[in-house]
This record gives structure tokens, sequence and C-alpha cells, in this order.
């Protein structure tokens, strides 16, 4: 059942799959929350893991940097694996003065300059949204927390190191949130295989005030954005 970039059998992976960018930070995810854990694959160092939280079966595996690697993974997942859902947990860059480091967002939509929506040949523009489902869960589960929470747009990046140092100033005026490099990806392939997906997001870095988290602060923290996740996929299982 190995797909050419997951070493796993059909049944190694839970209906529900965290997805976060780093796989140290999957690695982290399964030994911190995730009880009676075994690794799945590992594949070019991207490493997945099965476990259970409170009871039921949950998996998280990384995605790597970018649409293209993150929905090359999630592809597989959704159609030879049996995944119904991906939530992907991963770090933004705060737009808006209103935040700060480790904030959390849940992405209602993603804007983004990716051309990855080009294949499916729709006659326009393929809005990338959430599942509902997952995301009215996780806003109750922040309810619930009384968590801190923003939901909204994002701003999905194809480049890192972008040429035109106004993109972020003309992000924050057209109210998106935060940027990151995933989330309209994930929802644009759970479109195209009929899945759900759901981004929730930790602010690592603000891009208008000299705020960051260190490598090593991204990989082992996140902790509300982890276990807020957790729960939402739970519900959904």
């Amino acid at each position: 059942m190995s797909t050419p970039h997951i070493s796993a059998e059909k049944g190694d992976f839970a209906k529900t799959v965290l997805m976060p960018g780093d796989p140290l930070r999957a690695k982290f995810i399964a030994d911190t929350f995730l009880q009676d854990v075994r690794q799945v694959t590992g594949v070019r160092g991207m490493l997945g893991f099965t476990g259970t939280y409170q009871g039921r079966p949950i998996s998280v595996m990384g995605s790597g940097m970018g649409i293209p690697s993150m929905t090359l993974y999630a592809h597989e997942l959704y159609n030879f694996f049996d995944v119904d859902s991906i939530i992907r947990v991963g770090s933004a860059g705060a737009l808006r003065d209103d935040m700060k480091v480790r904030d959390v967002v849940i992405a209602m939509s993603a804007s983004t300059n990716s051309k990855f929506d080009v294949q499916y040949g729709f006659p326009g523009t393929l809005a990338p949204t959430a599942d509902f489902d997952l995301l009215n869960d996780a806003v109750s589960v922040c309810k619930e927390r009384e968590a801190s929470v923003k939901v909204g747009n994002v701003f999905t990046t194809d480049v890192f190191y972008n040429a035109d140092s106004n993109i972020p100033s003309l992000c924050r005026d057209l109210g998106m949130l935060c940027v990151e490099m995933e989330t309209a990806g994930i929802y644009w392939e759970a479109v195209a295989s009929h899945k759900k997906a759901l981004s929730i997001l930790s602010i690592s870095d603000h891009m208008f005030r000299h705020e960051e988290l260190t490598a090593l602060e991204r990989q082992e923290s996140f902790d509300e954005m982890i276990e807020i996740a957790l729960e939402t996929a739970w519900r959904s299982l």
C-alpha cells in the first residue's frame, strides 16, 4: 500500500490527521499528546505517527513547507490511506497590530498568490475555504476553553522572501490576519478529493514588529493551538 512518499499500510493512519510543517514538530506532538504511539512512515525524513487521544485514534504527520509539499502528502493521505480530515497546525506571521506571538488563528478562508488551482480547469477563481463542520467545532472548543482566537481570512504565499515589500501592508489593509504558506493548498486539495480540511495557526512572528520565536520554540511550543486541534479532531471522529 506504500505510495512514493508515504511508507505505510492501509489502516496505519487514523481518519483524522494533524499536519504541522515540521516533521520534528509532528514527533513532538505524538510524544507529548498521544498515547500508544507508533511511527507509520518516515520517507525522506517526513515523519508520521498514529496513536490515541482520549481513547480515539488520531495521526500526526509533517507536511513540509509550501503548497506543493503540503498537497503532495495530503493527496496521498486522502486518496490512498482513507483519511477523511486533515487539520493543519502551523506557524504564521501576524499582520494586525492587536496580535502577538503565540496567538491562535483559525483560517476561515485563504487569499493567495498561488496558481495551484489552475489544474482543476474552473472558469474563475476556486475559493479556498475551510470545512464548516471542522471550523465550527474548533470555534466551539475555543469558546469552551475561553481561548483568545481570531477567525478570518489569511494570506497563503508561494514566496517567503518576496521582492515586493508592500505585500504585507496590502494584506493588512485588506483585512487578512496573518501570512503563511500552506492553507490555500490544503483547502483546494480537500475540495478536489471530496474530503475535509481546517487550518489552525499559531503566531510565530509579527510582520511589522520585531517579535519572533526561535526555531526550537516553534518546534516545541504552540501547546494551545495543538490542544485546540486535538479536541477538534476528537469531535470529528
